[in-house]
């Protein structure tokens, strides 16, 4: 089995600095213009606040996706490592029965015999004897050496590689409290408006309006029995969402995989126009392409929108459409 190549960071480890060095900067309405805001005015601050933390928060679903792959490529090194490692314990522990032999005097003895030899062809024949023995233990030596010398340099990798993922993991574990932390501000702003309650129907028009069958049918189809599930940031299912889990989740209903990622997703599908829109298709909002919800036909797509808000319906149009794309 070959090596695995060097694992190349400068991708992850930038997308990782990224996440971790942005700073979400949201009002919380701690500082208002007056003391009571209007519901127009609190929705407004809603709207812009998640649109300044969705983005993050899709990089950190993407981050996470990169941590799961390098973890993977850590444990299929490790294995290919393991019978090299035997190999290096075996022939140390070779070398040191010769260093035992050594301390012990078997040298000395075979130099002893040869001392003693009786005659000049005795003495030629101990000669050789001693220079084979003395020669197969210094190519022992060698070869354990180079066992060493290759074990290190196939460890290194993955010794630098499990320092990045403990390093990735850690940040995460920090970049998770802080999200929670600004959705929990945005939250006690949307209790003002509604209270405990929904913010209005959830289903004002059939979903899907029509069936177009295949793979397509069955991801719109799922995606319709989402409605009403809670909004939770990094979730795929089955209870909780988020926008870009909602779409994955659909799609791999119908044997299509996609990345837990808006971004990823509008990369992995193909470019459709408004015009050839159809049902199942994706729609991706905003120029970050930090949005996707799935088109569910007659002007309509379902999305998870916000965290704490069920997954609704909503016009095609209500927000920055930046592309449409199609899975499969």
């Amino acid at each position: 089995m070959t090596a695995a190549p060097r694992p190349h960071w400068s991708r992850f480890t930038t997308a990782l600095a990224a996440l971790a060095g942005t700073a979400v900067i949201l009002t919380g309405g701690a500082t208002a213009a007056h003391a009571d805001p209007s519901v127009a005015e609190i929705e407004r601050q809603i709207d812009q606040d998640w649109n300044k933390l969705e983005p993050i928060i899709e990089q950190h679903n993407a981050t996470r996706q990169d941590l799961a792959a390098k973890r993977k490529q850590a444990e299929a090194l490790a294995k290919q490592i393991a019978p090299l490692q035997l190999q290096v314990d075996l022939a140390m522990g070779q070398v040191g029965g010769l260093a035992a032999d050594a301390y012990k005097g078997d040298n000395l003895s075979t130099v002893n015999a040869l001392l003693g030899s009786r005659s000049p062809s005795d003495v030629v024949t101990s000669l050789e004897l001693l220079d084979r023995f003395a020669h197969r233990q210094q190519q022992q030596v060698r070869n354990v050496v180079e066992l060493r010398d290759e074990l290190a340099a196939k460890k290194k990798p993955l010794d630098e590689m499990v320092a990045q993922l403990t390093r990735t993991e850690a940040q995460l574990a920090t970049k998770k409290k802080q999200i929670n932390a600004e959705i929990a501000k945005l939250d006690k702003l949307r209790l003002k408006i509604y209270g405990s309650g929904g913010g209005g129907p959830l289903r004002p028009a059939p979903c899907p309006s029509g069936y177009p069958g295949g793979p397509a049918g069955v991801a719109v189809k799922f995606a319709c029995a989402q409605i009403g599930k809670i909004y939770v940031w990094g979730a795929a299912g089955p209870d909780h969402f988020d926008c870009s889990g909602l779409t994955m989740a659909a799609w791999a209903k119908a044997g299509v995989s996609l990345p837990h990622n808006a971004r990823q997703q509008h990369d992995v599908t193909r470019r459709v126009s408004r015009s050839e829109l159809r049902a199942g298709d994706l729609v991706f909002y905003y120029s970050d392409l930090h949005h996707v919800g799935m088109y569910v036909g007659g002007g309509w797509v379902v999305h998870a929108s916000q965290s704490g808000k069920p997954i609704t319906m909503k016009r095609v149009d209500d927000g920055q459409i930046n592309s449409y794309g199609r899975p499969g």
